[in-house]
């Protein structure tokens, strides 16, 4: 990593044109020296890529990627990772459940050298959190459980979609999820190379599903089976196209 490593921001995104501009512009507020954003529009059928385009035509920083047809979240940051070149990656989700005001706070301990993966934790140290679905808090505890016994590791949110790594974790690993599977196997895959994993407190402004909210049960259900397939049926050898070499 140089002095001052480049951010990159990845932001997939699917039908999200009401809070994508605002996303984006409260990006730039809060982290001002960001290296570039990758947006992947995962085939919206409203007007998201055409409002990502018509920011990026005043921030060069912005660089919009398209995919024909619906592949999910996973898809769609598989295809922005190939395309970074930051020394820090985080994934940003385009609908304001996340606050970018928090970036400088989640990639700290990377940035100090003291880590090479932070995941934002919703329940680590309670801050702001929208009080919604019961059941999606026991859904997590009970997957960030089972994914504990398998990695031996101490982590309280499995299912956090705020997640910064070294740039060299993100594009050399070979991601095989699908759906929502990513947030599974990249801690799985992450573990099997010795990664140092912080966790971060962040704050959650959850939406219901009639604000857009897409996970569902069948997301669940893969999880546990991705559970399952990253940890005990793959290899580190399989997990990357080459094993990242990670700075002491």
């Amino acid at each position: 990593m140089t002095p001052k490593p480049r951010l990159t921001i990845v932001i997939p995104a699917f039908n999200e044109e009401k809070t994508i501009a605002a996303v984006l512009t409260r990006l730039f507020e809060c982290v001002p020296t960001l290296f570039e954003v990758l947006i992947v529009d995962d085939a919206s059928r409203d007007g998201t890529a055409e409002r990502c385009r018509a920011f990026a035509e005043h921030e060069p920083r912005v660089r919009v990627l398209s995919h024909r047809q619906n592949q999910g979240k996973t898809a769609a940051l598989k295809t922005a990772f190939e395309q970074t070149r930051g020394d820090i990656i985080v994934i940003q989700d385009a609908d304001m459940e996340y606050d970018p005001q928090e970036i400088p706070e989640l990639i700290e301990p990377i940035v100090a050298g003291k880590a090479d993966v932070c995941l934002g934790s919703r329940f680590l140290v309670r801050k702001a959190g929208r009080v919604l679905y019961f059941r999606h808090f026991l859904a997590n505890k009970f997957l960030t459980f089972f994914s504990n016994i398998l990695t031996d590791l101490n982590l309280t949110d499995i299912e956090t979609g705020y997640k910064a790594a070294r740039g060299v974790i993100f594009r050399s690993m070979v991601i095989e999820s699908r759906g929502f599977g990513f947030e599974i196997e990249f801690v799985a895959k992450c573990r099997k190379i010795g990664a140092r994993i912080y966790e971060v407190p962040i704050s959650y402004y959850g939406r219901t599903y009639e604000e857009g909210k897409k996970i569902g049960v069948k997301d669940g259900i893969d999880a546990l089976w991705y559970i399952l397939k990253f940890n005990l049926l793959r290899s580190k050898a399989a997990s990357f196209r080459s094993e990242p070499q990670l700075r002491r």
